[in-house]
């Protein structure tokens, strides 16, 4: 029989390609930002061909699918759920909303003009994580995943709840097709425009509708549980429809249903459901080619990112680089993180090309030095602390 110890590091072994997946995304991430401020040149030839960002985040939309539903799934338990997803997200983005109040400080980086005229419609939708499908600058500008990630949380706890989670490949194929459809005619920010008075009705309504669909779902039992998770499923879903503004909606509904498409891979990759069933989650980087034509940069990244994920997936036995699984597990500070660093590196240089190759180079290497340090730090001394913490309140005296 083996021990706990044993257990736990053949179940990080199975998991390790997915660290991997998360390091190289985060990489890809990393150069995209790294190309306005210091290769400016090559910017544009370079996303003509391929988007390194849209490639990141696909793999990004991937693992969370295929990983996060199983983590609710195997404990059945959605206080659980949400008490570990908190713990992971939310301390690391404390550091990230702190690093960019001291940029804006130090005269470094400008906030959003909204942060002076809107300051509570703003902090109530970033505490939400949902500022993106609010219409909302990001304080950060790569924090607009998160709002998708936490839809996806959302709309998972209400499904479970409702007992319909396991439908993932006909969840991942409906969204495909509401984006097919909806390309070009869905209403963009339709809820939040109108003036600051509009917005911030929308974002209380929201949250407070959210914060009671939860607290039912958590604390209520039958009915009460059933009508929470109705409300949060109709809230999120409201919200994806309508009013998306970035990267726009059919962008929207087609990065949850990547990550539906995901969870319909695991479910394969468990025998939950037959590969022929989860084989037509195929439609949606098809669907995401061909709602992308006339960009090519994007369809290569779409193509490429559904392509490593498969590759990846039939490598998950192999031995992974420990670089790459190290940067995987702090892939999250890397993401939050090299923003600041950038912002820093664009109020010293505002015209890069007037500044001599050789020198951005260096200060490329400095960069990725200096956020690999940073996130090191912040994985041991932010983020492990915080997980360990979220799992003793789940297992109170384990």
């Amino acid at each position: 029989m083996l021990t706990v110890p044993a257990v736990s590091r053949q179940a990080g072994r199975r998991m390790a390609w997915l660290d991997a997946l998360r390091g190289l995304a985060a990489l890809v991430v990393v150069f995209e930002h790294t190309l306005q401020p210091l290769l400016p040149g090559a910017r544009m030839p370079v996303k003509a061909v391929f988007e390194p960002g849209w490639y990141g985040v696909t793999v990004f939309f991937l693992v969370s699918g295929y990983i996060v539903p199983a983590s609710l799934e195997r404990r059945g338990d959605v206080r659980a759920f949400w008490v570990s997803r908190f713990f992971r997200l939310y301390p690391p983005l404390v550091v990230c909303a702190a690093g960019m109040a001291l940029l804006a400080a130090m005269g470094w980086d400008e906030l959003h003009v909204w942060w002076g005229s809107r300051p509570l419609s703003l902090t109530v939708g970033h505490l939400t994580m949902l500022q993106n499908l609010l219409a909302m600058p990001n304080l950060v500008n790569v924090l607009w995943t998160l709002s998708y990630e936490m839809a996806f949380y959302l709309l998972l706890t209400a499904m479970f709840t409702l007992g319909l989670h396991r439908r993932s490949t006909a969840y991942a194929l409906a969204l495909t097709a509401a984006a097919v459809a909806g390309a070009g005619t869905l209403p963009v920010a339709l809820l939040s425009a109108g003036g600051s008075g509009r917005m911030l009705t929308v974002t209380l309504v929201v949250a407070a509708s959210l914060t009671a669909g939860l607290a039912a779902v958590l604390a209520g039992s039958g009915t009460v549980r059933r009508a929470g998770a109705i409300v949060v499923g109709a809230v999120v879903l409201g919200l994806l429809a309508v009013n998306q503004s970035y990267p726009g909606p059919w962008q929207g509904l087609l990065i949850l249903a990547t990550m539906f498409a995901g969870t319909a891979l695991y479910r394969a990759e468990q025998g939950q459901i037959p590969w022929s069933r989860a084989g037509w989650a195929a439609l949606v980087p098809a669907a995401g080619i061909w709602l992308a034509r006339g960009d090519l940069g994007t369809q290569t990244a779409e193509a490429a990112a559904w392509l490593t994920f498969v590759a990846a997936m039939a490598l998950r036995h192999r031995r992974m680089p420990r670089v790459l699984t190290w940067l995987g597990l702090v892939s999250y500070s890397v993401y939050l993180l090299h923003p600041l660093l950038l912002e820093g590196v664009q109020w010293f240089w505002p015209e890069p090309a007037a500044v001599p190759l050789g020198a951005r180079l260096a200060a490329l290497a400095g960069v990725v030095a200096a956020l690999l340090g940073l996130s090191a730090l912040t994985w041991r001394f932010v983020e492990a602390p915080a997980q360990r913490l979220g799992r003793r309140l789940i297992t109170p005296g384990g």
